[in-house]
């Protein structure tokens, strides 16, 4: 049985059969290929006066034209996806990170060193308010002898903003359509 002109399939060789070629976006001449030209028209490329396209399906998964329930709609010969994909902010889902409390004892015996001993900050000559931020080497007022001193804060930011594959598993053969054989009716 002869295939239908137009008609595409997979095909595991690498070559295209006698009468079929590679689905690969070549241009042919419409004076050559006439009928061809009559299904497909230029919904694949060429000028529509001398030349159209095949599909070009080289690294792509053929989609059936219209929407299924719920789905995006495909038009005939639109192209569409990408295969690597750098999220953004607005693409991410919400979510928090907290930043972990620090609890460090505290001592009301003025300072003597820039050092802490043991862990422990002790007071310093001038006072350093409970809301301020405090870093490392400070000393902290005598009003806190006997507490701990309570730390928070937020993250920064983290990420690295590579793109990462967005390509769904795969083996690669070749599509082919029929530019020889019946043309086909329609019902």
């Amino acid at each position: 049985m002869d295939p239908l002109l137009g008609q595409i399939m997979l095909f595991a060789g690498n070559f295209a059969p006698r009468g079929w070629a590679f689905c690969d976006g070549q241009l042919l001449a419409i004076s050559q290929n006439s009928a061809l030209f009559s299904i497909l028209g230029t919904t694949y490329g060429g000028d529509g006066r001398t030349t159209f396209a095949l599909p070009d399906l080289r690294g792509r998964v053929a989609v059936h034209e219209g929407n299924g329930p719920g789905l995006s709609p495909y038009r005939l010969g639109e192209k569409g996806g990408v295969e690597d994909v750098t999220l953004n902010t607005l693409q991410i889902p919400s979510h928090s990170h907290i930043a972990g409390s620090v609890s460090l004892p505290v001592s009301s015996s003025e300072a003597t060193s820039s050092n802490p001993v043991d862990h422990v900050l002790a007071s310093a000559m001038t006072n350093i308010s409970r809301e301020t931020a405090v870093s490392t080497n400070v000393y902290a007022d005598a009003d806190m002898a006997n507490s701990n001193m309570k730390t928070a804060g937020s993250t920064g930011a983290t990420g690295g903003s590579q793109s990462h594959t967005n390509v769904q598993p795969y083996l690669a053969t070749n599509y082919i359509i029929a530019v020889q054989g019946t043309f086909p009716s329609r019902n």
